[in-house]
């Protein structure tokens, strides 16, 4: 037996016993190195008071905060491949996916729910960078295009908030093949005349913005966001040049025309429902002058 469990005396608990503290009561911002009770955040849409600074959020907060009432309906995420090229480096794939499932309570990085922001019907569609960095996998492109097709079937809007690292580099060339059948998705969409508006949050990056990303009618990004399809140190080796201050930031390219607005996602609600009703207005008069002109060619 070991001397140690003879000798040494047992800590005697103290009267009133040790209470159990919550882990991360208080989060630090990255920012300023302010410390801000993780409640208020919470309330705040982890968007921190004094300084703006947005943290990330999960899928199924964002949905809460962006709907009506926090009400919506999930969209059931079509099945999937799993591990179609039998992927190992550290671990398996197949063992990936599990931990990430079990950290996040979600079947992969895509959700999509039906519901009204401000009354108005819409299909929203949310990235989660927890799993997996949001990465760009046959699942999520299956999630994504059925969001789409669910938004032409109701004939509602559709809004998607992107948040990835760029493709799923397990699922190799069938990952990127997502980026071509989410461009058709948004295509259909288009003919079907109804309004896409993109939210680009932090970070948005490889073939997410070089496919659906970056094809909304409006694009909308949240402050400080990184934007952009090649990290910026890559960039800065290729060019061999230091980039511009704030290069791939929301507000930069706001400035230089990749970006139509900025907007907290405190006003976000607000800011969508506004310029969908524009867009709602404004596809319906061209369609009706497209009608007009298809009658009036027929009766000449």
């Amino acid at each position: 037996m070991n001397w140690i469990t003879n000798y040494v005396r047992p800590k005697i608990n103290s009267f009133f016993g040790r209470r159990d503290m919550p882990e991360n009561l208080w989060v630090k911002d990255p920012e300023t190195g302010e410390m801000v009770f993780h409640k208020e955040l919470e309330e705040n849409q982890w968007v921190i008071p004094s300084s703006g600074y947005h943290m990330k959020i999960s899928g199924k907060e964002r949905l809460k905060a962006f709907f009506d009432n926090g009400e919506y309906t999930l969209l059931e995420n079509p099945k999937a491949p799993v591990d179609p090229l039998k992927f190992r480096d550290e671990k398996r794939y197949t063992d990936r996916l599990k931990d990430y499932r079990a950290k996040t309570g979600l079947e992969d990085a895509v959700l999509s729910a039906t519901g009204t922001i401000e009354g108005l019907p819409i299909v929203a569609t949310v990235q989660d960078f927890a799993f997996m960095g949001g990465s760009l996998g046959m699942a999520a492109g299956e999630a994504i295009v059925k969001a789409f097709e669910t938004a032409i079937a109701q004939k509602r809007p559709l809004v998607l908030f992107s948040a990835s690292g760029g493709a799923r580099m397990q699922e190799g060339i069938l990952s990127l093949m997502q980026l071509a059948r989410t461009t058709v998705a948004v295509d259909r969409l288009k003919e079907a005349n109804l309004p896409y508006i993109v939210v680009l949050t932090n970070p948005t990056t490889g073939g997410v913005t070089a496919s659906y990303a970056m094809l909304g009618d409006v694009h909308v990004a949240e402050p400080g966001a990184v934007i952009g399809f090649a990290g910026a140190r890559v960039i800065e080796q290729t060019i061999r040049e230091k980039l511009p201050e704030g290069f791939q930031r929301s507000e930069y390219l706001m400035e230089h025309g990749m970006v139509d607005m900025v907007v907290s996602r405190l006003e976000l609600k607000e800011t969508i429902s506004r310029l969908l009703k524009i867009l709602l207005k404004e596809k319906a008069t061209a369609a009706k002058i497209v009608e007009t002109d298809k009658q009036v060619s027929a009766e000449a």
